[in-house]
């Protein structure tokens, strides 16, 4: 009876890395099963009708505990990342040291999407007139919250 009980509470423990830390089938979920059902069965073969069914409803009673208390329990919270963010993209990005009319220089190719060097910083920048390359001399056209428009200088 105890390499019953091993087994089902084997496979239980398999499913429950399958099912919580490893997403998918894999070879934990395909174990589990296999030690379950290899319990349940010898349970059937070794000790008759009666306990067979027994052995199946505790390890299916067990095996919904086993998830219930799982998924509700406080335990998860430990393992996971609990830092609050409490800032936004647009917080650090310096705009207000910038003006319309400002030179710059790209650092690497818009397209149309890329990082300029203003006054020693960096920033990125969307471009209107398409593709620039890099290391060209670009003027500021408009600044909103969040985003610094460009063309390139002639």
């Amino acid at each position: 009876m105890g390499a019953i009980i091993i087994l089902i509470v084997l496979g239980i423990l398999l499913f429950l890395i399958e099912f919580l830390l490893i997403p998918g089938i894999t070879i934990a979920g395909i174990g589990g099963a296999i030690m379950t059902m290899s319990g349940v069965y010898i349970a059937f073969e070794r000790f008759g009708t009666k306990i067979g069914v027994l052995v199946l409803l505790f390890t299916l009673v067990s095996t919904i505990v086993m998830f219930a208390f799982s998924l509700r329990s406080k335990t998860w919270k430990k393992a996971m990342l609990s830092t609050n963010i409490d800032s936004n993209v647009a917080d650090d990005l310096g705009l207000e040291l910038l003006h319309e009319g400002d030179k710059g220089e790209t650092i690497g190719r818009l397209a149309p999407m890329g990082m300029i060097r203003i006054s020693g910083h960096s920033y990125e920048a969307k471009s209107i007139a398409g593709y620039i390359e890099p290391h060209t001399p670009v003027e500021i056209v408009k600044i909103s919250a969040s985003q610094i428009i460009v063309k390139p200088i002639k």
